[in-house]
């Protein structure tokens, strides 16, 4: 038999190898070392001992020292079998040597073993990896190779490296060459069509699917639903979940996930019961998929149900779902319960406390949100991101702590225009307008209408009233389709009583097709959502509604209490012509007292920022029957309590 040579090229890549990677591979577990020294007694036909030890280098990382050991088997004169040269491409491959590769190419050929599964597939990576995607293709060809394996490895690798267009390619030249086609090759083009967000490409492979009697396999079907999604398509995606026989666990989180993520969430918890009642456990990943769901004020309900049954049923309670659940919580305005959870996590990552410093920034609390901040640096093996970065100056904003939010912004490497917005923000909510003015002209970014709004936000609370119409006025300029600004605008006239100007105003509007953005409120009670519009009588409990919120208005007044209506820095301009009971808020606010028992925290949210009237009332209303009211709108929590609103009035 005749015993190969080493080739002198083999002996010059492990000569000229990476010095520093050699000098680090010299420090070998005492294990190796001993292997070493007994290299030279392992007897010439042990072909099995030289491959255990390349493999034990490679599942070191140790690729130098894998193709030393093959560089001395060779000159031991020891013949490399099947399993030998898979383990050496693979160290060619990790290496970044192609000339290497190329030779033990040489060598398959010359062994006799080049169309072995596991040889072919090995010289096909190192290609792809150290050449050219089309370099290993042409592997496929010499001859034509019709099993599935190494077209969809191939095509594997296309994806891997961003290049899904090519993964299809392969795939429609398989089909034309006619090799086998299978459940796993078929998965691999439709994620790539995924990847594309191709619903032509990904609708074409399914009837490859339906061709091949693989549409129902379980992988096909899953892929289908998945790029159907990525693909914005949820009609089909759900026509493709509702005709599978078979679905696990995998088919239920995607089909749920993508209801979640558009808005559809009643839709994706009724399918999470759906689930459970066919006998699946719910797993970590199925779970944090439906909990935004219940991020909601209106959901807050089912939210609490839905950790009660992770409890129940022994889920596992992962730091990813428990980070999950304490992000619902605090969307859902149980800050308290998240708090309690995040006290109870043994093991806090990174998005753990950023999930509490942002919540309680958005509950009003932002010097608990800063006082975790600083517990949180104390954890040395964290490594603070921009993210979090941004939680804590958001906290900073909300608690107006001047230096710190400036500390903290300082931090941040690469600002964003959202870092910048809060900069202002927490300048100007501090009443620091000359110096946040300043800021905005020095970092130049006056043109943008976050910016803007952020210095907007500040005039109102401190009603800097001339600033305050120079950047509406600006507003209009820069966001000239956007019809709240003139909203705004409209109704500063309207407190200056500058009618001409209001009319002015409208007339603009009208003649640009704008239209502005209806108040609408809602409260969940009993399972049932109840929407209120501005000045709404169309509730079968209206009379009762508007009758209870005139009783409150009597006991405010004679109280010596009455609330502020000023609508100068306002965005809704229907709520400036209709009375003020009519508000949505108010109804929705009215319908909770008339609709709980005594003593009930009352849950409603607002697509709109609150007026100042709702918000007054809303403190003295807490008062007077002795509730928590939480009211939610497009910037924070509002937990009116006492007399008292979580936010300090500045919202």
């Amino acid at each position: 038999m005749e015993v190969l040579a080493p080739q002198p090229r083999i002996r010059c890549v492990f000569s000229t190898d990476k010095p520093t990677q050699y000098k680090q591979s010299r420090h070998l577990p005492s294990a190796i070392k001993v292997a070493h020294h007994a290299l030279d007694e392992i007897p010439l036909s042990d072909t099995f001992a030289w491959n255990k030890l390349i493999q034990t280098h490679l599942t070191t990382g140790d690729s130098h020292h894998a193709l030393s050991i093959y560089h001395h088997m060779l000159l031991r004169g020891v013949r490399p079998d099947r399993h030998t040269l898979p383990r050496v491409l693979a160290a060619s491959r990790l290496s970044g040597h192609l000339s290497l590769a190329k030779q033990l190419h040489s060598q398959a050929l010359k062994l006799g073993c080049f169309q072995d599964q596991y040889v072919f597939t090995a010289l096909l990576q190192a290609y792809a990896h150290l050449d050219h995607i089309n370099t290993a293709k042409l592997l496929l060809y010499k001859p034509p190779r019709m099993d599935s394996v190494p077209w969809t490895l191939l095509g594997s690798l296309c994806i891997s490296r961003n290049k899904p267009s090519l993964a299809i390619d392969l795939f429609h030249e398989m089909l034309d060459l006619g090799a086998q086609i299978d459940s796993v090759a078929l998965a691999t083009a439709i994620e790539a069509s995924a990847m594309l967000k191709s619903l032509k490409h990904g609708k074409n492979l399914h009837q490859v699917a339906r061709k091949f009697e693989l549409e129902f396999d379980v992988l096909v079907s899953n892929s289908l639903l998945k790029m159907y999604v990525e693909c914005g398509s949820l009609q089909m995606a759900r026509a493709t979940f509702d005709q599978m026989p078979v679905k696990d666990i995998i088919s239920w989180t995607v089909i749920i996930r993508a209801y979640v993520k558009t808005g559809g969430y009643n839709e994706g918890l009724k399918l999470f019961r759906l689930m459970v009642l066919n006998g699946l456990k719910p797993d970590p990943l199925s779970v944090s998929s439906l909990l935004p769901a219940c991020g909601r004020m209106a959901a807050s309900k089912q939210g609490k149900e839905i950790h009660g049954y992770l409890l129940r049923n022994g889920v596992e309670l992962n730091v990813t779902v428990l980070n999950a659940v304490m992000d619902m919580y605090v969307k859902s305005g149980c800050i308290e319960s998240a708090s309690r959870i995040f006290k109870r996590l043994k093991h806090k990552d990174l998005v753990s406390w950023t999930v509490m410093i942002m919540g309680y920034s958005s509950h009003g609390q932002g010097q608990l949100g800063v006082d975790l901040f600083r517990e949180m640096e104390k954890k040395s093996e964290l490594q603070i991101d921009q993210t979090t970065y941004g939680a804590v100056l958001r906290a900073c904003t909300t608690a107006r702590m001047v230096e710190e939010g400036k500390l903290y912004f300082n931090c941040i490497k690469s600002p964003k225009v959202e870092h910048y917005a809060l900069y202002v923000a927490l300048l100007a909510n501090s009443g620091m307008f000359i110096e946040a003015m300043a800021f905005i002209e020095k970092q130049k970014i006056g043109k943008h209408a976050l910016v803007l709004r952020a210095l907007l936000d500040g005039c109102r609370v401190h009603q800097n009233k001339k600033l305050g119409k120079r950047v509406m006025e600006k507003l209009c300029e820069l966001d000239s389709l956007n019809a709240e600004n003139y909203v705004l605008l409209s109704n500063w006239y309207a407190e200056n009583s500058k009618w001409d100007m209001v009319d002015e105003v409208k007339r603009m509007v009208g003649d640009m097709g704008l239209k502005p953005k209806k108040a609408f409120s809602w409260i969940e009670l009993r399972n049932k959502v109840h929407v209120f519009g501005t000045g709404d009588v169309s509730h079968p409990r209206s009379e009762g509604i508007y009758w209870e919120l005139q009783c409150l208005m009597k006991k405010m007044e004679d109280e010596g209490h009455k609330p502020k209506a000023d609508y100068s820095f306002h965005d809704i301009d229907e709520e400036r012509e209709c009375i003020e009971v009519g508000h949505s808020e108010m109804l929705a606010l009215s319908f909770g007292l008339i609709s709980t028992q005594a003593g009930a925290p009352i849950r409603l949210t607002k697509n709109l920022r609150v007026c100042r009237f709702c918000h007054d009332s809303a403190k003295a209303i807490s008062r007077i029957v002795g509730r928590e009211i939480i009211l939610k709108d497009p910037n924070c929590f509002h937990h009116f309590r006492d007399g008292f609103c979580s936010c300090s009035d500045f919202w």
